[in-house]
């Protein structure tokens, strides 16, 4: 395992135009992932509704290249925060919502938290595969921001 050091806490967030219970709704339904996000071609979740200690298989891409992750919940309080742990990296992936003004708006933060550290297959399989550390990181970034931007007007078209 390469240290937390090596792999930095990537953050992106948003605000948007609706209450906190309507953007977890959104969130919260995992398998909607492969509508926001770039990376994520499908989710789904195993065993049901989503809660802490729920495990999904996710299926990912990054242009030609498609691989499979495992993932579980790590944290889960609706209307406030969700993570899950991918099995593959270690890495944490979250969705942070806080209530702004009256309630009726909503400040979301996705993160993607280092943890322990990236495991030695996901660091090969990202330099071999994925054109290295840094510009998969890059990917990362741009992918939470255009995953945020989606999950804003979806939330908003209602």
């Amino acid at each position: 395992m390469s240290p937390a050091a090596d792999v930095p806490l990537l953050e992106a967030s948003v605000e948007v135009d609706t209450p906190p219970a309507r953007v977890w709704e959104l969130v919260s339904d995992l398998p909607r992932m492969a509508s926001w996000s770039p990376m994520v071609v499908r989710t789904v979740v195993l065993g049901g509704q989503v809660r802490l200690g729920t495990h999904a298989v996710n299926l990912n891409r990054r242009g030609l290249m498609v691989w499979p992750t495992r993932s579980t919940v790590v944290r889960f309080e609706p209307e406030r925060e969700l993570a899950f742990r991918v099995a593959e990296n270690h890495m944490v992936w979250s969705f942070s919502l806080n209530p702004l003004a009256d309630g009726t708006r909503t400040h979301v933060v996705q993160r993607r938290e280092p943890g322990e550290g990236i495991t030695r297959l996901s660091r090969t399989f990202i330099g071999t595969f994925l054109g290295g550390q840094s510009d998969f990181t890059d990917d990362l970034r741009a992918g939470m921001r255009q995953t945020l931007d989606r999950l804003k007007a979806e939330a908003e078209a209602v």
